[in-house]
């Protein structure tokens, strides 16, 4: 009975960092399909809260709409210095001008994936969930790295 104890305690103490980045729910593999199913039926985006400094609707930059509103995970939200925790995700729900969701927008801090730029995943899908881009897209990179100081971060300030 002893071995089979302290064989639980191990998978326990393994997992429980990953456990609670997200909020006792394992964190998905930096794949589109699975983010998506993360953020939308696992640990769903809109019910997570905003960066205090970001929050509401607010007007947007191209290329991402008129409008927008940004959502952070508890994982996210417990960072208070950059680099964020990792299992952190950022999700930027963007507007046409009459209100309606025109595309969303993923940031997924993933340990080991992508060590140059801060182990960022990005992703953008339509509002159904079909991915547009994801990965490691140029674009991405090239414009958050003007917060690189920041982890990448544009839609708070870390202090």
């Amino acid at each position: 009975m002893k071995p089979l104890f302290l064989t639980l305690l191990a998978a326990h103490l393994a997992l429980a960092p990953a456990l609670a980045a997200a909020g006792d729910r394992p964190m998905p593999p930096p794949q589109a399909p699975a983010l998506w199913d993360y953020i939308t039926k696992t640990s769903p985006y809109t019910k997570w809260s905003q960066w205090p400094d970001y929050s509401g609707v607010r007007r947007s930059r191209s290329p991402h709409g008129p409008y927008n509103q940004v959502y952070a995970n508890q994982a996210a939200l417990r960072s208070t210095k950059a680099p964020l925790n990792y299992g952190a995700i950022q999700v930027k729900a963007s507007q046409t001008e009459d209100g309606k969701l025109k595309d969303v927008l993923v940031m997924y801090k993933a340990k080991g994936y992508s060590p140059k730029t801060g182990d960022w995943f990005w992703a953008m899908y339509t509002p159904q969930g079909r991915p547009l881009a994801a990965g490691k897209p140029a674009g991405c990179i090239r414009c958050h790295s003007a917060m690189g100081d920041n982890d990448y971060v544009l839609a708070h300030q870390f202090r």
